[in-house]
């Protein structure tokens, strides 16, 4: 699914984080009466008219300053222009339209992006101020809209003009065969290189230099295991280590990626070990509901014993304890030890990830598991279980019904989940479980 970017600019202080939290319908986005508080970019999704939008929220631009921090929020804009469909360029009615805001116009028409002069400000009821027409001065194709970001009028017909200036976007992109696969990690685990190795050419920049992946880029590959989409991405780095803004972009990037893929390779760098970071950056996918596999890489690098590979899965087990699924592959990127093995560990999770259960398969199960172990009870009350049924895949979505929700504790969801994996296998895919109560539709 590709959905248009919005990128929201202008000075500082003239309603742009305001502006952004009515968009998209939630308070994402520090509001406060000082210049320069949104530093760098927001991201957040809006619809309108059966589409959705990406929004992007921006610190204001302050085009001849020299001070080091706004320079950063002109870097920062421009990144949201660079990437954005549409530019939503907000100015403030109340102050008319001063020199920043024509040296922005100047910078705004040298993107060639459609752009939408919105005035902000404009509360007062009986259409806009006179000051409001200043604003043809700019010298944009697309009218001035006055708007109200305080009070959410106008935001109705930008996103109308926004659709009219994207024409004939077509919101599905036609998804290449076989299965997408991201491959995400720090910086430096060898994501590019990993990718050029299982390609057998070099189709990606590899260097060691932290962030000369700037964004996603697929590649399409095909052989005799199938047809793969590689989704290379920026590596994600600790949020205090991003000194350069760009990086922000890359971490978003990466989130989409793994968004778009249905099997993700978590890159592990074996010269320095399972990190902090690394269990972040495992979490994307899981939470993400993705299928995984950890790779291991510079394998080749690392000075090895009979316990060396034992002590690595324990550390690694214990460090990404949420994803016990996720199967261990150690690999060398530069040698090409066991990289063709990567292949299958894709091709079974995507099939764990995709597996369908009967119905009545899943409740012989469920019954052989309350055999083995009781439901719980609590203060004279027990836990009773009639029915599971599997409503979705990737990941496998299985909802039980029962008499009371309160009294399924975690621990005894932990346990069907087990049982579901003695039965099926699932390996590489987490399993999410839907409680509800029987003739209740809605969902814990």
């Amino acid at each position: 699914m590709s959905k248009p970017i919005l990128a929201i600019v202008g000075r500082p202080n003239v309603g742009k984080s305001t502006f952004f939290n009515k968009l998209i319908g939630e308070r994402r986005a520090i509001v406060e009466d000082t210049p320069g508080v949104t530093r760098d970019r927001i991201y957040g999704e809006t619809e309108w008219r059966g589409r959705k939008f990406v929004v992007i929220d921006t610190g204001g631009i302050e085009p001849k300053s020299d001070d080091v921090i706004l320079s950063q929020m002109k870097l920062q804009a421009q990144i949201a222009i660079d990437t954005a469909d549409v530019i939503l360029f907000l100015c403030d009615v109340r102050t008319g339209v001063t020199a920043d805001d024509h040296d922005i116009a100047v910078m705004l028409k040298k993107s060639g992006k459609p752009v939408i002069p919105c005035i902000n400000k404009c509360d007062r009821i009986g259409g806009p101020p006179m000051e409001f027409y200043e604003f043809y001065e700019l010298g944009f194709d697309q009218d001035p809209i006055a708007l109200s970001s305080l009070h959410g009028s106008g935001s109705g017909d930008v996103l109308d003009a926004c659709i009219e200036a994207l024409g004939d976007w077509q919101d599905e992109e036609p998804e290449p065969d076989g299965i997408r696969v991201a491959v995400i990690g720090k910086p430096n685990a060898g994501k590019s290189s990993i990718i050029n190795k299982m390609l057998g050419e070099n189709r990606l920049i590899v260097s060691d230099i932290a962030g000369t992946t700037r964004d996603a880029i697929d590649t399409v590959v095909e052989n005799e295991f199938g047809r793969y989409t590689f989704i290379d991405t920026a590596g994600i780095r600790r949020q205090s280590k991003i000194d350069d803004r760009v990086e922000h972009f890359s971490v978003l990037r990466a989130h989409m990626a793994v968004e778009r893929a249905d099997v993700c390779l978590i890159m592990i760098d074996a010269t320095v070990g399972v990190t902090e970071q690394d269990e972040k950056i495992a979490g994307i996918a899981h939470e993400a509901g993705k299928a995984s596999v950890i790779v291991v890489n510079k394998w080749d690098l690392v000075e090895k014993d009979n316990s060396t590979v034992n002590e690595f899965n324990q550390r690694i087990r214990t460090a990404l304890s949420y994803m016990p699924y996720a199967p261990i592959l150690y690999v060398s990127a530069k040698t090409g030890q066991r990289v063709s093995s990567l292949y299958e560990k894709i091709n079974a999770a995507f099939r764990q990830a995709t597996q369908r259960v009967t119905t009545g398969m899943l409740n012989d199960v469920l019954g052989d598991a309350m055999i083995r172990v009781q439901p719980p009870s609590d203060k004279g009350r027990r836990l009773k279980i009639y029915y599971m049924t599997q409503i979705s895949v990737a990941p496998p979505t299985f909802v039980i019904f029962c008499n009371n929700v309160d009294l399924f504790h975690f621990s005894y969801q932990r346990f069907i989940e087990n049982c579901l994996r003695e039965t099926f296998g699932f390996e590489g895919t987490p399993i999410k479980l839907i409680i509800r109560m029987k003739g209740d539709e809605g969902a814990q």
